[in-house]
Parts: structure tokens; C-alpha cells; sequence
């Protein structure tokens, strides 16, 4: 390229002042509530950044009666937890301490777990 002579480029970018809805990459599922007695839940363990966390579910209550019984067992098991995707998630290695906690609030259980 000689001195003197500009580059020409032409970046292709087309900006412009419309906004778009973008859609959100999780497919939404419609749940059926049902109550504790018809749950058939089952544990899973998963180990994120070398700790152990604890999967319950899957549930089909409502938020609000989701979050108030994940309330109820983070306070009887002094540990800390979410509620996610239909799952409870609690920190730790769990499983024997909350079987007889759900099953005291009328959930069952799979064979097995």
C-alpha cells in the first residue's frame, strides 16, 4: 500500500433504531398442580465447583407453595437452597435428612429413593 492512498473497508453493519423481542432460549412446559399425595419424587446428587448439591423433584406445585415449603425445609435442615426449573436444589449431601422431612408433609416418593 503506498503512502498516501486511504483504506477502503466496508464493515457490513447495518444499524438501525427498531427494537426486536427476542425469545427465550427455555421452552416453557405448562405444569399441572397436583397435590403432595399424587408427587412422585426422586433425588439426584451433582457436584458444582467441587461441592455436593442435592436435586429434589420434580415438583408440580405453584410458585408460592414451592417456595414456602423449600422456606420450611432450608429452616429444619439449616442449609441453604433454591428452587429451580421444578427442582429444589439444596446445598449439601442431603438425602436422608429430607426423605423423612417430605414424607412428615404427605409427599412420596419413587421406588428406590
Amino acid at each position: 500500500m503506498a503512502r498516501g492512498k486511504k483504506l477502503n473497508l466496508f464493515i457490513g453493519a447495518d444499524i438501525d433504531d427498531s427494537w426486536a423481542q427476542v425469545a427465550s432460549p427455555r421452552k416453557s412446559k405448562i405444569v399441572e398442580i397436583l397435590e403432595p399425595k399424587k408427587h412422585q419424587l426422586h433425588f439426584a446428587k451433582e457436584k458444582r465447583r467441587g461441592k455436593t448439591v442435592t436435586l429434589v423433584g420434580e415438583f408440580s406445585l405453584s410458585k408460592e407453595d414451592a417456595t414456602a415449603t423449600l422456606k420450611i425445609l432450608k429452616k429444619k435442615l439449616g442449609c441453604g437452597g433454591s428452587y429451580k426449573e421444578n427442582y429444589m436444589e439444596f446445598q449439601g449431601e442431603l438425602k436422608e435428612k429430607i426423605r423423612p422431612l417430605l414424607v412428615a408433609l404427605e409427599f412420596r416418593f419413587k421406588n428406590g429413593h
